[in-house]
């Protein structure tokens, strides 16, 4: 052991990477452009159905209504359906942390606990250890379908593809050479993304500043200003269904009974248990007093997700917390079992682990009625997201070469950097063969998107459009 701590750190880096290049024997880096559907591959619209036991199924229709609307749609609420084609890929048996659904919408900027904006991953529902080419394979495909639907020739689709292979294999190159600490501190600031923009796409630019501008108005005051409203002298979520319903609205008379404040006290505090002491003072001064129903994004429509109104010591001093229902990811059918306490846990730690600066209000909890388990975090607290279909080709793939970067980071805090990048090497060989990988998934996704189109027709899938 002391000889072993005593060695040179530059020896144990380039031993490290030996060992990663040698995984090229048993998974040479061109296989990872192979992708043809198995005769025996699942129905995907069976594994969306499946995932739907357990939902509030009154809002599954708008789940589908926003799936059915384009090939990307269907990609970002889709992750189950590519976790399973990825199962049947090669890989190298290098394990990171995943985010688990690293399509190029889920990244964004928000601020850090000292209000500064920066850019990173900021969705980590299907969060799970596994093969780090995953999360690649999945952000290389949602950039050609991006790209597709932006209308760019089938050449510059490749060419995005290709980018995120080259951003990560090049940072991945330089995370392994940094101090562990320092590629744990590392983070790319808001206004980083937006020299990336300045300087490799400047047609893009301005609609990259006007997203940064609009995060740092969308501060906590901005949300009560937005959501709630003064009712007989008493501040309440605003009613706007079936997108937001107050809690008072949706239970019966017998739920309000079985849902005594003893139980809402055992919930409250079992998720100040799973903070820091500093957060739970911080929180001690305030009190509940609103609930909502809160339908959430694509992929997390019928999953129960509230939206709580914390008051303090004045009216005007006030926050919402989001409190979002954890299942099962979607990759853990298709990876080897990790024993988690629950499901919101996982989650919680994945998104320490994988994210630069996490919200200081992120949490978990269980409900004890219903034993759904639940992570909690600040709602829309500067948080802003690109929109990617008014980019062109070189705002594209800027904009995904730092969502690259960020990827990279990620699974170098949570796996063997020098390995990966041992394994990758400095040459283009696994660039081409992920931008090839992509183009045959994002063929792939068309199909899948035409095949729940068809399912909405034939009425076999209920689709509510334009909610």
């Amino acid at each position: 052991m002391a000889d072993d701590m005593n060695e040179p750190s530059q020896f144990r880096i380039e031993e490290r990477r030996a060992k990663g290049k040698e995984k090229r024997k048993l998974s040479p880096r061109s296989t990872h452009s192979d992708w043809t559907p198995a005769p025996d591959r699942p129905d995907p619209i069976s594994l969306l159905q499946a995932q739907d036991a357990g939902r509030l199924q009154h809002l599954l229709p708008i789940k589908y209504g926003r799936m059915v609307a384009s090939p990307f749609a269907f990609l970002r609420g889709s992750a189950v359906v590519m976790a399973s084609d990825l199962a049947a890929t090669p890989t190298t048996g290098l394990e990171v942390v995943l985010c688990g659904d690293a399509h190029l919408s889920n990244f964004g900027v928000f601020a850090t606990p000292e209000r500064n904006l920066v850019f990173d991953i900021n969705d980590f529902d299907e969060t799970y250890p596994g093969p780090w080419e995953w999360d690649l394979k999945r952000l290389a495909s949602s950039a050609v379908v991006a790209g597709r639907e932006n209308g760019f020739k089938e050449k510059q689709c490749k060419k995005l593809a290709q980018v995120v292979a080259k951003s990560y294999r090049e940072y991945m190159s330089r995370f392994a050479r940094k101090h562990i600490l320092d590629t744990w501190y590392f983070s790319i600031d808001a206004e980083s993304v937006l020299k990336v923009f300045d300087k490799y796409a400047k047609k893009g630019s301005k609609a990259a500043y006007k997203t940064v501008k609009k995060a740092r108005t969308h501060t906590h005051e901005h949300s009560i200003a937005k959501l709630t409203e003064f009712i007989d002298g008493r501040r309440q979520i605003i009613n706007d269904p079936p997108l937001i319903v107050r809690l008072s609205d949706l239970l019966t008379e017998e739920q309000r009974e079985q849902f005594s404040e003893e139980d809402a006290r055992k919930f409250w505090l079992e998720y100040l248990d799973s903070l820091p002491k500093d957060r739970r003072l911080l929180l001690s001064r305030f009190r509940v007093a609103d609930v909502a129903l809160r339908v959430g994004g694509v992929g997390s429509v019928g999953t129960r997700c509230t939206i709580l109104l914390l008051e303090g010591y004045s009216e005007d001093d006030a926050i919402i917390l989001q409190q979002k229902e954890a299942g099962p990811s979607a990759l853990a059918s298709y990876l080897p079992k990790k024993d988690y306490e629950s499901q919101a846990e996982r989650v919680v730690v994945g998104q320490r682990l994988i994210q630069a600066a996490s919200d200081i209000f992120l949490g978990w909890a269980h409900g004890h009625i219903t034993g759904t388990q639940y992570y909690w975090r600040q709602l829309k607290d500067m948080k802003g997201s690109f929109d990617v279909t008014r980019l062109n080709a070189k705002g594209l793939g800027a904009y995904l070469a730092v969502c690259s970067v960020c990827l990279a980071r990620a699974h170098a805090r949570t796996g063997d950097a020098a390995a990966i990048s041992g394994y990758l090497g400095s040459g283009k060989v696994f660039d081409k063969a992920i931008s090839k990988f992509a183009v045959a998934y994002a063929d792939q996704t068309v199909h899948d998107h035409q095949a729940l189109v068809e399912a909405v027709e034939s009425g076999r899938v209920v689709a509510e459009v334009g909610v």
